[in-house]
């Protein structure tokens, strides 16, 4: 097993979202899901990706955080494919991801990694005393939220809440109730909230941070599935157009500045929506 530490979504070093990647042979035996959650604990970072080839273009990914298996993290594939790419000698093209969302299509470019998000889906609303508790779980209230829309729970592999502020003012001035937004979390079935203010400028679409207390990430510096699940609730909201290359900015809070790319493309198999993003390799690890 070969082990990376990986900057994704960034061109910085130790800069972005970091990942974990265990890079397996088809010959290494099958790890239990123990080991993985206590290496995913060892190295500390939000997930990390056990990848294990199956074919000549197919790969098996899991995800492990610190407290267990999720079923798919933007970040941490494109992390995966860039190690893969880069320390393995991966060529540029198309590849296939087994993952526990679904199965996915990667482009690899000799810059960036694009990886199919599962399909989106649009879920629940919340009612008006339900919208102000999760404002109120940021020291917000329902006068940040912006005119014409709304807080939605939306897919594109995991669920989140996605939770719109009115300013750049408001985004930074969140503060997090930790045990109130992991209670929130578990009622509402989601992995987390994904905050934004949708600046729609020629300098990003939005503004993001992203909250998973409830798998031990209280905030993330780069969040591929829910900007995934964020570009189909503008596009839903007429506020982004199929075909168009939207940018997020994230993690500037935490100091570790992001930039996660997404398209959506409208087909007769139904809405594709896309993630994008470079990464960096900082470190190469040795399991004792």
């Amino acid at each position: 097993m070969k082990l990376y530490i990986v900057d994704a979504f960034t061109t910085q070093r130790f800069s972005g979202n970091q990942a974990g990647v265990a890079l397996l042979t088809p010959e290494e035996p099958e790890l239990t899901d123990g080991f993985c959650q206590a290496l995913a604990a060892e190295l500390k970072h939000s997930e990390t990706a056990f990848v294990r080839p199956i074919g000549p273009d197919s790969f098996r990914l899991r995800y492990f955080t610190p407290e267990g298996e999720v079923d798919l993290c933007g970040h941490a594939t494109i992390a995966a494919f860039t190690t893969l790419r880069e320390a393995e000698g991966l060529a540029p093209g198309v590849y296939h991801a087994s993952t526990l969302a679904g199965e996915l299509s990667i482009q690899v470019s000799e810059q960036a990694v694009w990886m199919d998000m599962a399909p989106p889906v649009a879920g629940r609303n919340f009612s008006q005393a339900e919208t102000a508790e999760l404002y109120a779980a940021y020291g917000l209230s329902t006068a940040d939220c912006p005119e014409g829309f709304v807080p939605m729970v939306v897919s594109t592999g995991l669920q989140d809440i996605l939770l719109p502020v009115s300013t750049m003012e408001a985004l930074d001035r969140a503060e997090q109730d930790e045990r109130a937004v992991t209670e929130l979390s578990k009622r509402y079935g989601v992995v987390g909230v994904h905050m934004f203010w949708p600046c729609l400028t020629g300098e990003a679409t939005a503004h993001c941070r992203n909250f998973a207390p409830l798998y031990a990430i209280p905030e993330e510096a780069a969040t591929g599935t829910s900007n995934g699940a964020l570009t189909y609730y503008l596009y839903r909201c007429g506020r982004i157009s199929a075909g168009a290359e939207n940018r997020f900015l994230q993690g500037e809070k935490m100091g570790k500045p992001s930039e996660i790319l997404s398209r959506l493309t409208e087909g007769a198999e139904g809405i594709r929506v896309q993630v994008g993003g470079r990464a960096v390799l900082a470190l190469r690890a040795q399991l004792l």
